[in-house]
């Protein structure tokens, strides 16, 4: 068997080519039949269309939150199947000839990255030919004039993994969430306020997965994955990016802060971040344990962007662990 260090030198796809279960998937071209007609409809409705003011799908595609998130049906079950069967066989294949598996990004510890494993072209004819003729409709100034990138990967979360995923943005401009299965509860999304905003950390709406179906949404929107009660859950999600957009004022303002509103009240209970928010603790007991080995460098919400009473709620918080925590006597 090759060394750790032998197999790093090379390409995690070049390992991987030799054990490919499914080789239509490598072929460069999301087949038509594997979009569900619903995603067929939307694209078609949207092809005349120019912004989001324009007549949009009805049925096909759902707003879960108006000129936010949107969801809909967006593959066949027998995509999913070949699919969740490649990613299974690459797990198998890994632990068998000591491919390495990369973290899809900082916060997920289990999942694939399935450009790496061949899977990029496939994802790029997806995103060409279905999620931007939506997106640039939907999401006109993000996905304007065209998506020429995307980072793309598994996530996956069950009882002795990853759980859930604390609360954060994403590297994206527009997100795509597709879950893949398997058989589960709990494990919902939440959403909270577009990063900046006065209600960035104020909550929004729930989600709920379905096997087959995708959530649309800009990666500024702070959410959050709700730990999984039973079973396991699976998702494909893919990160598109807009080189034009990102060299944009309105791109850099945004990354750096500039335009950051002052917040307009406490935040909720749930859009709180450990990771992230300096007045976590304010609300919450204790440290989840999956974070308490992080070394952790909140800046939420930025100085002079605090809602009223902030320092009041780290004081009372203070203060109520002094008096709880046992005092040495000399």
């Amino acid at each position: 068997m090759a060394t750790r260090t032998t197999v790093l030198k090379r390409t995690i796809e070049g390992l991987y080519r030799p054990h490919r279960k499914h080789e239509i998937l490598f072929q460069g071209t999301f087949q038509s039949h594997w979009a569900h007609p619903d995603l067929v409809e939307i694209v078609k409705q949207t092809q005349n269309a120019t912004t989001t003011s324009s007549t949009m799908p009805s049925a096909p595609l759902t707003v879960e939150i108006p000129d936010s998130v949107y969801s809909f049906s967006a593959f066949t079950s027998e995509f999913v199947k070949l699919l969740t069967e490649e990613i299974a066989n690459f797990y198998a294949a890994s632990e068998r000839f000591d491919i390495p598996i990369h973290r899809p990004n900082s916060m997920n510890k289990y999942g694939v990255v399935v450009n790496e494993i061949g899977l990029r072209p496939l994802i790029s004819s997806f995103q060409q030919d279905y999620l931007w003729p939506i997106s640039k409709v939907l999401f006109p100034q993000e996905a304007t004039p065209k998506f020429d990138g995307h980072h793309s990967f598994i996530v996956r979360y069950q009882a002795d993994e990853d759980l859930g995923l604390d609360m954060h943005t994403d590297d994206s401009d527009v997100t795509f969430n597709v879950c893949l299965g398997e058989t589960f509860t709990g494990s919902t999304l939440t959403f909270c306020g577009e990063f900046g905003a006065a209600n960035h950390r104020q909550y929004t709406h729930q989600y709920h997965h379905q096997v087959g179906r995708a959530i649309l949404h800009l990666g500024s929107r702070r959410h959050g994955a709700d730990d999984i009660d039973t079973g396991r859950r699976m998702n494909l999600i893919v990160w598109n990016h807009n080189s034009v957009w990102r060299a944009s004022s309105q791109y850099r303002e945004l990354k750096h802060g500039m335009g950051y509103q002052r917040e307009q009240g406490l935040p909720s209970k749930v859009c709180l971040s450990y990771t992230h928010d300096v007045d976590y603790l304010a609300y919450h007991d204790d440290l989840p344990e999956r974070a308490k080995t992080l070394q952790l460098h909140p800046w939420c919400p930025p100085p002079g962007m605090e809602y009223e009473g902030f320092e009041d709620q780290l004081r009372a918080k203070d203060k109520k662990k002094k008096t709880r925590d046992p005092v040495d006597e000399l």
